[in-house]
């Protein structure tokens, strides 16, 4: 059995969380997310708690044991914090705005590039070269984030590009120079 998927998952007040078969439904006072959850697990609401026992003991449930409650916790997390996720811009010229509810990147290319939030995400632009991905969906949010680097990813040459907050891009030399 997974020791992640056995401990039990607090409901916060203000959150109500229902489990009809095989689809988990959670509404707070940020939204509300519904999921549904392969049939092998048994998900029950017991005194305040969730609970996500195996039933069945093959390799597939025992590994989907654990990212189940992973899964459902990070609904109950999301409806009432909510997620975030930041991105720097590094380069001259490089910039954001917010046009609307897009976003436009002027990333070096001919042309701005436009992002298109998915509905229940939002995006703000605090200053010219940060990003914020905001939203109760991490899933949503890690994807819209990663939609918004693939725009042009940082090159280890000099760095420029759309990076995570914090992360660390590996540089390289370049060219020595024939001499």
């Amino acid at each position: 059995m997974s020791r992640i998927g056995r401990r039990p998952i607090p409901i916060p007040a203000g959150v109500d969380l229902q489990v009809k078969g095989t689809v988990v439904a959670v509404q707070g006072p940020r939204g509300s997310l519904e999921r549904e959850f392969v049939p092998g697990l048994a998900i029950r609401v017991v005194e305040g708690k969730v609970l996500v026992e195996c039933q069945d003991v093959s390799k597939r449930m025992r590994s989907l044991h654990g990212l189940t409650r992973t899964l459902i916790s990070n609904m109950v997390e999301g409806v009432t914090k909510g997620f975030s996720k930041s991105l720097e811009i590094v380069g001259v010229g490089y910039r954001a705005s917010k046009s609307g509810n897009k976003l436009v990147l002027s990333v070096g290319f001919s042309h701005p590039v436009e992002v298109v939030p998915p509905a229940g995400l939002e995006i703000e632009v605090p200053n010219p070269t940060l990003i914020v991905v905001k939203g109760r969906d991490k899933e949503g949010v890690g994807q819209l984030a990663a939609t918004i680097r693939d725009v042009k990813p940082p090159e280890p040459y000099q760095g420029k590009g759309i990076r995570y907050a914090g992360e660390r891009v590996r540089r390289k030399a370049g060219k020595a120079g024939k001499k």
